[in-house]
This record gives structure tokens, C-alpha cells and sequence, in this order.
């Protein structure tokens, strides 16, 4: 079993973007299974009135047509980091993530909790997710042949309360699709995953935005795979690519038998 991040400087034309991911793909490994990760705003990367004119209902839409024809020709599972998807009647947006199996079927969908409100000291200094997006309510696990897929978006990360409940649930493996900035990124970005694995002894898929945009905004890259003792297996610094790393059920059923940290947690 494999598992792959792909790392992209996506833009504001999904088409543009469109052929950065075929590229990617095109150059996958013949392993299966494979699970293949995109970053957050694989599909468009821009300012807010694209994201309402680019968002698709859950279903339905171009963008989740050629997502569900790539998993299916490529025979993976693809898991769509995070899009802009339509709230029935409403002026905002979710930003979600979408999970296709390889037989191109949509399996799950999760709608980013954490919004990402911020002042950050580079080029584009205020960040309001809120004015543009909803949060959703329900973190969400996702059956696979790896095991539970817990899903997550970007900011998510620095809330170490949402990875423990999809532990708890039985989550095998942790997703964490973004486009953490390049200030905050060289800070945080690896800790914070190291992190997230280790206490819940879980795979971690990271696959982030790693360049300059032509909006301006420097995303940090380092796109990576991380096992449940916290090792990073595979990691890109910045730049487009996929990084790789194979996963092992085994240790993890070890590391959980030898170290029963979630049995041990007294406030859960």
C-alpha cells in the first residue's frame, strides 16, 4: 500500500491547474493500492469572487467530473484536497474535501471546520476565510483499504481536539490538505504534523501549495509523508511534485499494542 501527496502552485484557472495535476499523475509509480492526496485550492487559487463563480454543487460539475474520471483511469484512490462547493441558499461557500475510489465513485466529503482568520507578516497580511466560507460542523471519517481516512483541511491543524476524535473513531490515516502560508508554514507546518501523528499514532498525508502564486501569496511547500512514530518518510520542499512513501498496517498495530496511548487518555 502506498501513499502519495502531490504539490502544486495552482492558480486561478482551473484548466492551468487542471494540467499541473494531469502531469502529476501521468508519472504516478504502477503500485496499487495507492492513495493520492491534492493540496487545498487544487482546483482554483484566487481571490473570493472566483471561488463563488468557480464552486460546484456536491455531485455535480466539471471539476469533480474530471476528479472522478482520473481515479477511475488511474485505478486510485483520489482524494481531492479541498474545493469550493455550493450552500443552498446561501451567499457563502464551503471549502471541501472529496474522496473517489477507483472506480471513480465518490465515497465521502468533508466540509473544513476551522476558518482561517488571521493576520500573517507577508505580502498579503490579512487573511478572512469567513467573508467567503462556511465552516462545517462534523469531522468525517472515510472507509478505505488503508484503513479509516480521517479528513482535514489547512488550519484544521493547529486543533489537535479534531485529529483525536477521528483516532478515537478509528482513523488510520490522517489527511491534511493545505496552503499554509510561507511564514507560518516554516514555523509550524512540520512540527505541528509531526505532532498530529505521533499522538495519535496514525499515517499523516500532508499535500500542500509550495511557490509564489499570481496572486502574490508564498505558500510553504513541504509536502510529506509521515509514519505513526513521527518519522517523515517523504517530504518536497517547495516547487510542483509528488512525493511517495508505502505503508505499513504492521506497525502501526505495534506501536498501538506496545504503547496503548488512546486506552491510556483520561480526558476523552
Amino acid at each position: 500500500m502506498w501513499l502519495a501527496a502531490i504539490q502544486l502552485v495552482s492558480g486561478r484557472n482551473w484548466q492551468d491547474n487542471r494540467e499541473q495535476i494531469a502531469a502529476e499523475l501521468a508519472l504516478l509509480p504502477r503500485e496499487r493500492p495507492l492513495l493520492v492526496l491534492l493540496p487545498e485550492n487544487f482546483a482554483l487559487f484566487g481571490e473570493r469572487q472566483g471561488y463563488l463563480d468557480g464552486a460546484e454543487t456536491i455531485g455535480e460539475g466539471p471539476i469533480q467530473q474530471q476528479l472522478a474520471e482520473w481515479a477511475r483511469d488511474y485505478g486510485i484512490w483520489l482524494v481531492a484536497g479541498a474545493m469550493p462547493t455550493t450552500i443552498a441558499g446561501s451567499d457563502h461557500i464551503h471549502t471541501s474535501t472529496l474522496v473517489f475510489d477507483p472506480s471513480g465513485e465518490r465515497k465521502g466529503h468533508y466540509h473544513k471546520i476551522h476558518l482561517f482568520d488571521v493576520d500573517v507578516a507577508d505580502n498579503h497580511g490579512r487573511y478572512r476565510e469567513s467573508e467567503t466560507f462556511s465552516p462545517g460542523e462534523e469531522p468525517v471519517l472515510v472507509d478505505s483499504p488503508f484503513g479509516p481516512l480521517g479528513l482535514s483541511i489547512c488550519y484544521d491543524l493547529r486543533f489537535p481536539e479534531l485529529y483525536r476524535r477521528l483516532a478515537c473513531a478509528g482513523a488510520r490515516v490522517l489527511l491534511v490538505p493545505a496552503a499554509f502560508t510561507a511564514v507560518t508554514g516554516e514555523a509550524h507546518w512540520e512540527p505541528l504534523l509531526r505532532a498530529r501523528a505521533i499522538e495519535n499514532q496514525c499515517y499523516l498525508v500532508a499535500a500542500n501549495q509550495g511557490g509564489t502564486h499570481e496572486t502574490g501569496r508564498q505558500t510553504w511547500g513541504h509536502s510529506m509523508v509521515i509514519d505513526p512514530w513521527g518519522r517523515v518518510l517523504a517530504s518536497l520542499d517547495s516547487g510542483r511534485g509528488t512525493v511517495l512513501a508505502p505503508l505499513d498496517q504492521g506497525l502501526m498495530d505495534e506501536l498501538q499494542r506496545t504503547m496503548p496511548v488512546l486506552g491510556h487518555a483520561r480526558l476523552l
